[in-house]
């Protein structure tokens, strides 16, 4: 039995943090009613590349979950959603704040439904504070928690990661917060409301940033590459164009990662033994590493770093990724078989558990297309469910 099992998820949420935090709970057995607006559903099936006039994406982010169609504008459909709350276990959404209220759907006349009930909203800004009402995507957030101000090669414009890192950390401070609440629920018997900002969970990722300025009014910037007060880590240009990482910035490391490139003098420097000496001679350590790495090829470089034990790897792209020999022994990529037969590869479940791992049970649904059965499952009749889809409050594919 997978580890939440028999847990009732309802997702209200869109596009990337409410449902990657469902999907993780999906990925562990939970049942996840996906909520989503009628013919178009969520905006996220249209994002990035589309096969079959849907994102491959969408295989990613909505497996191990049923798609309910509901116009939530609608009263009808509001009272269904208090239906199903009343068995449910957890309610995910991530609308900007107050758009529950006006639906009706306040966590706490939901929580009077069912007092188990554990709500998680994911908002830009969270539910309180003078920003609330402010739109609010990750980008902005991951500026706002000060990520973006570190990004950036120095005296050059910050630039965003690659991804919506923002939104992912959201979603896991939010399954976090799921099972802490989960956890305490086993004592009180009483559910209650998590209140997650986008920025804040980015600022809860930064490190030492706020007691260095609180000590020494030190405004951390941008370091590019390498990782300012911390040396040597830094990438090195190879020969052959590329780039070795190389994380030289433990004590011993240090002295080996020194002996390996020839430079004993700095590996003997009693100056340079701790990390706060070399951070004072970084450029010095950073010209001796380049010097070295210039002379051979990445993959070079790479085998005599691996050889003495210094903590070192290259830029991987996607292709790199899916022909990598320890992503293949991890079982870090999954090969699922689409409707029409063909395959696609889609990242497995992750974290692993060595007695009750997760799993992909099924694909991420077409739009409604568990409308009917779960309607009837909280006691509708075919002629109401028929009513609520000529009327477009309910809707299947």
């Amino acid at each position: 039995m997978e580890p939440l099992a028999k847990l009732k998820v309802i997702e209200m949420g869109q596009l990337i943090a409410g449902p990657f935090a469902a999907k993780t709970l999906g990925d562990f057995g939970a049942d996840v009613i996906k909520i989503e607006p009628p013919k178009v559903g969520d905006a996220l099936r249209k994002w990035r590349l589309l096969k079959d006039g849907t994102s491959v994406w969408w295989q990613v982010q909505s497996r191990n979950k049923r798609s309910l169609s509901l116009d939530l504008k609608q009263a009808e459909a509001q009272e269904i959603v208090r239906t199903l709350v009343k068995e449910a276990d957890v309610l995910i959404e991530n609308f900007r704040p107050g758009t529950l209220e006006g639906w009706g759907l306040d966590p706490e006349k939901l929580l009077e439904l069912n007092p188990k009930l554990i709500v998680l909203r994911i908002s830009g800004y969270g539910q309180t504070g003078p920003y609330r009402d402010k739109p609010g995507f990750g980008v902005v957030a991951e500026a706002m928690g000060g990520l973006r101000h570190l990004t950036a090669e120095p005296g050059r414009v910050p630039v965003r990661v690659g991804i919506s890192i923002g939104d992912t950390l959201a979603s896991l401070h939010g399954v976090i917060g799921i099972l802490l609440a989960l956890q305490e629920r086993h004592q009180s018997g009483k559910g209650q409301v998590i209140d997650i900002a986008l920025y804040e969970a980015v600022f809860n990722c930064m490190e030492s940033l706020v007691p260095e300025y609180s000590a020494f009014g030190e405004v951390r910037e941008a370091g590019g590459s390498a990782l300012p007060g911390i040396a040597p880590s830094n990438a090195y240009l190879c020969a052959d164009g590329g780039y070795v990482l190389v994380a030289g910035n433990g004590d011993s490391i240090f002295k080996r990662l020194m002996n390996l490139i020839g430079r004993a003098d700095l590996a003997n420097d009693p100056a340079l033994e701790n990390n706060d000496g070399r951070v004072a001679r970084v450029a010095e350590l950073d010209q001796a590493i380049g010097v070295w790495a210039q002379t051979m090829t990445t993959d070079q470089a790479l085998q005599l770093l691996d050889a003495v034990a210094v903590p070192a790897g290259k830029i991987y792209t996607v292709a790199d990724i899916a022909s990598d020999p320890h992503y293949k022994a991890r079982g870090n990529i999954e090969s699922i078989q689409m409707r029409d037969g063909t395959r696609l590869d889609v990242p497995s479940v992750i974290p692993k558990l060595s007695r009750t791992p997760g799993s992909i049970k099924t694909l991420a649904p077409d739009i409604g297309e568990n409308t009917d059965e779960i309607l009837h499952s909280i006691g509708l009749t075919e002629a109401q469910v028929a009513s609520l889809k000529e009327r477009g409050i309910a809707f299947t594919k």
